[in-house]
């Protein structure tokens, strides 16, 4: 169970009928209803988190196209000491993280993970395998907008050298029992960073998926 509260589920369903219903009807009367739902989508929204209705507003008419989840991907990445790779998030308070973020398009979201390991550590990657897709709500993070499926991938270092960027402010590894306590838990989990231990020890084990 993710365990999110009924307005965010109602809220973004509420969200997702206007968003696509604006991108395909052609008749005006239907667009003004449309509006108007995406209108009590923003309202709802605003209730359950507090946030001012016109920002919530201006977020969801920035959507296009058929509403669906948004993608991250993170990237498990481990040297040859068996150790696991980590930045610090600027824009969380310096909080450790795997690298990663939202995928960028016209890049697949394997490519997307070694363009951002290399973006925010230096690093240079190879993919090696899936290891889990979770939905970001189910998995205990904190609620938002909008959905989001979460892609790690499990990859090995292949050069570059540790180098901070304008999104990071330092680069560290870690042992499986050295996970920093300070963790930005709206990107990772200590127990999605303990699985992807898993995943690296047994290589045999199946990708992780909800």
């Amino acid at each position: 169970m993710s365990g999110k509260p009924e307005w965010l589920t109602w809220g973004r369903e509420i969200q997702a009928i206007a968003q696509t219903g604006l991108t395909f009807t052609q008749d005006p009367f239907d667009r003004e209803r449309y509006v108007m739902l995406r209108t009590i989508a923003a309202r709802m929204m605003a209730v359950g988190t507090g946030a001012p209705v016109a920002w919530i507003e201006s977020l969801f008419a920035g959507q296009e196209g058929y509403a669906t989840p948004k993608v991250e991907v993170r990237a498990a990445v481990f040297d040859a000491a068996g150790r696991i790779l980590m930045v610090r998030e600027v824009l969380d308070g310096g909080r450790w993280t795997l690298p990663g973020g939202w995928a960028d398009v016209n890049l697949t979201p394997a490519e997307n993970a070694v363009k951002e390991v290399q973006e925010e550590s230096g690093y240079i990657v190879t993919v090696r395998r899936l290891a889990a897709v979770w939905d970001r709500d189910r998995q205990g993070h904190e609620h938002k907008a909008f959905s989001c499926a979460k892609f790690f991938f499990l990859c090995d270092l292949a050069g570059g050298k540790a180098a901070t960027s304008i999104e990071t402010s330092e680069i560290g590894w870690f042992g499986p029992e050295e996970i920093p306590a300070d963790l930005s838990l709206g990107r990772v989990l200590p127990g999605q960073i303990r699985r992807m231990f898993d995943h690296y020890r047994e290589p045999g084990l199946p990708a992780d998926f909800e």
